[in-house]
C-alpha cells in the first residue's frame, strides 16, 4: 500500500472522527437552550405538554399551581389544547401586573384606561364608587406596595363556547387614604401600609385573537 493511500485512509479516519465529536457536541446543545427554544416556540412547547395530560404524564405547567385530576387541572389542560400558546404560569405572571394596574386604578379613582381589562359589570361596578367619592368631594391617594401572595384558585372551561374562566387568589400590600375637600383624612392611613385580600376571576375565548383577559368578577 503506497504512502498516498495510506495518507488518505488517516485523514478519512479523522474526518469520521471529527463529525461523529461534531455532532455529539451539536447534540447536547438542544439540553442547555431548551428554555430558549421554548420561549421562541410556546405553540410546540403545550402541543407537547398537552399530549402528556393526555397520556396521562404530569404537565407542570399545571401541576406547579393545582393538584393532578382536578376540575381545574382538567379544565386547564382543555384549555392549552384549545389553544396550545397558552401558559398557566404565563397567565399567572400577567395576572399579576392586571391586579396591581386595575386595583391602583380604581384606588385612585381612574378607571377608565383599564376599561378594557373590565367586563361591563364590574366597570359599572368601580365607576359607581369612584362616582360616589367625587360626590362626596373625595381625593385619593394610593401606592402599590407588592403581591405578597399569588394562587390559582379555581378554573373552568366550557368546550363549545371556548370559554374559559380563571379564579386567582391575591393577597396585596398597599397604602390608601382619601381626603375630603378640606385636606382630612376621612379614611386609610397615607403612612401605614395595609394588606388587602381578593379574589378576581379572569375570562377570556380561548383561540381568540384578541390576548386580553378580562376581570368578570372579585371577592373578598
Amino acid at each position: 500500500m503506497s504512502n498516498a493511500v495510506i495518507q488518505l485512509i488517516v485523514l478519512a479516519a479523522i474526518a469520521i472522527f471529527l463529525i461523529l465529536r461534531l455532532k455529539n457536541v451539536l447534540g447536547t446543545r438542544d439540553g442547555f437552550e431548551k428554555s430558549d427554544q421554548l420561549e421562541a416556540a410556546p405553540a410546540a412547547r403545550s402541543t407537547r405538554r398537552g399530549f402528556e395530560v393526555i397520556e396521562g404524564g404530569q404537565d407542570r405547567d399545571i401541576t406547579d399551581h393545582v393538584a393532578e385530576g382536578t376540575e381545574a387541572a382538567v379544565a386547564l389542560a382543555s384549555m392549552k389544547r384549545a389553544e396550545p400558546s397558552f401558559g398557566v404560569t404565563d397567565f399567572l405572571q400577567g395576572a399579576r401586573g392586571a391586579y396591581e394596574m386595575i386595583l391602583m386604578a380604581f384606588e385612585r379613582s381612574d378607571i377608565a384606561p383599564v376599561r378594557p381589562f373590565l367586563a361591563p359589570e364590574v366597570y359599572a361596578a368601580f365607576d359607581e364608587v369612584v362616582q360616589a367619592r367625587a360626590r362626596q368631594g373625595l381625593t385619593m391617594q394610593a401606592e402599590f406596595i407588592g403581591v405578597r401572595e399569588l394562587t390559582l384558585a379555581g378554573a373552568e372551561y366550557d368546550a363549545k363556547s371556548r370559554e374559559a374562566e380563571i379564579s386567582v387568589r391575591f393577597l396585596g400590600e398597599l397604602i390608601s387614604a382619601a381626603r375630603d375637600s378640606a385636606g382630612q383624612i376621612v379614611e386609610g392611613d397615607p403612612k401605614s401600609a395595609r394588606k388587602q385580600r381578593d379574589t378576581w376571576t379572569f375570562a377570556r375565548k380561548m383561540g381568540a385573537k384578541d390576548p386580553n383577559w378580562q376581570l368578570v368578577a372579585t371577592s373578598a
